[in-house]
């Protein structure tokens, strides 16, 4: 069983943290910003954005920031019960040492992890249950890729590419046919590889990057709910604002009220 202990958001140019070693605890770290130092058992890694590292179990470990560099981190302080039988398939356990590498489900788990971390500190009910669910999930996808090893790079990259096309034309319907073309690879192949990477299919990641505008333009234009729905390519806005509050869990009238008053 996993549990998350605590969920911190570490962040500034004069952090420092050290943590002893304990048998039933892990860290999962998600570094979002700038990048950090860490010693895990007396080994120097950096620590940049987009990478996830995992200190298992019995480490003893401590992090500073870089001089001069902020930088912004998730740590996930994780509780283990009857880890040999639970967790074993996953790549980052059994090791002695610890796990550092880019993700290709890094936006995904982060998106949820930022809704996770408001519940958390406002102390919402069953949030620690999500969080534990986001871990696992993370642990999972990312083990699926460390897995593949070299391939995982290729595949990497090319998910890495399809994102950027994605970021870059989301206001237009975007089709596994585009994205292959892009890549060089068929409709299919570049459908099924964007979401063993992501977790994400391709039209869930597009929603993703407009919601995120969406959630913008929501509290820092003058534009109406209606006006933002059809900038981001959405012909009926009530179907808009279905997928805004699925994503956010909100609607967009309540990100709203969140709109400074204008003089």
């Amino acid at each position: 069983m996993l549990s998350v202990q605590n969920l911190f958001l570490r962040q500034g140019m004069n952090w420092y943290e050290e943590h002893e070693a304990f048998a039933d605890t892990a860290y999962l770290i998600i570094v979002t910003y700038g990048k950090c130092v860490y010693w895990v058992d007396g080994h120097k890694t950096l620590a940049e954005k987009g990478d996830f590292l995992f200190v298992p179990p019995g480490a003893p470990f401590y992090g500073k920031s870089v001089p001069t560099v902020f930088h912004e981190q998730y740590v996930l302080q994780l509780k283990l019960t009857n880890q040999a039988s639970a967790f074993e398939r996953l790549a980052m356990f059994g090791k002695a040492a610890f796990t550092q590498a880019k993700a290709g489900c890094y936006e995904l788990v982060l998106e949820r992890l930022r809704g996770i971390w408001k519940e958390w500190r406002e102390n919402v009910p069953c949030s620690d249950l999500r969080a534990a669910a986001l871990a696992l999930d993370a642990l999972v996808l990312w083990s699926r890729e460390l897995e593949l090893g070299e391939k995982a790079d290729i595949s990497l990259q090319h998910a890495e590419r399809m994102k950027s096309y994605i970021q870059e034309h989301y206001r237009s319907k975007i089709t596994k046919e585009h994205l292959g073309e892009w890549i060089g690879r068929s409709p299919n192949h570049a459908a099924t590889l964007f979401r063993r990477m992501t977790g994400q299919t391709i039209s869930e990641y597009a929603h993703s990057v407009r919601m995120r505008t969406a959630a913008y333009l929501l509290t820092e234009s003058l534009l109406t709910v209606t006006e933002i729905a059809e900038y981001l390519g959405y012909s009926d806005a009530s179907y808009f604002q279905r997928i805004f509050k699925r994503t956010t869990g909100q609607s967009p009238s309540e990100y709203l009220k969140e709109r400074p008053m204008q003089v």
